[in-house]
């Protein structure tokens, strides 16, 4: 029995199982922090982009109308809400939610959550800039990044898109 237990082989297996033991009982670093979303921006009084605003299009490519609702609240905060309708079946979706703000002659809209989820904010998909080529109490004429016109009229407080 005493050969068995100092056999070269036996004695690293256990330095080796001796060794593993201690790592997994290590502490580990706490996880880092995550970061704080941005915080939103009220908008100035008496903006005129706050509201309702409803776009209908057809999209080159796309099967279908798109129907765009972008939510916009004096708090800066917005919803943005776009359904795919294609005849008879069932309207497909997305829902995004964040920080709006008018700067010159431009819509910008962060989005800090897709469908419930948060989104990474350094991603540049997540931030959309809008041209406001026309802006009247009834009617929203843009044009986003790829130089597509976005014409938007002003819904009632409260509406939502229909499913």
């Amino acid at each position: 029995m005493h050969i068995f237990l100092f056999r070269p082989r036996t004695v690293c297996a256990s330095l080796f199982a001796a060794a593993l033991l201690a790592g997994c009982a290590a502490p580990s670093a706490p996880p880092a922090p995550k970061p704080e979303p941005p915080r939103c921006q009220a908008a100035a009084a008496g903006e005129m982009l706050v509201g309702n605003w409803l776009s209908v299009r057809k999209q080159k490519g796309v099967a279908g109308e798109l129907r765009t609702l972008f939510t916009l609240h004096p708090d800066g905060t917005m919803a943005y809400t776009e359904q795919l309708k294609r005849g008879k079946q069932p309207s497909q979706g997305l829902a995004e939610a964040g920080c709006w703000e008018h700067d010159q002659q431009t819509l910008i809209l962060r989005t800090l959550e897709s469908n419930g989820a948060p989104v990474s904010l350094d991603d540049p998909i997540y931030t959309n800039r809008y041209q406001i080529i026309s802006a009247t109490d009834k009617a929203l004429s843009l044009k986003d990044a790829d130089g597509t016109a976005v014409t938007a009229r002003r819904m009632s407080p409260g509406y939502r898109l229909p499913f």
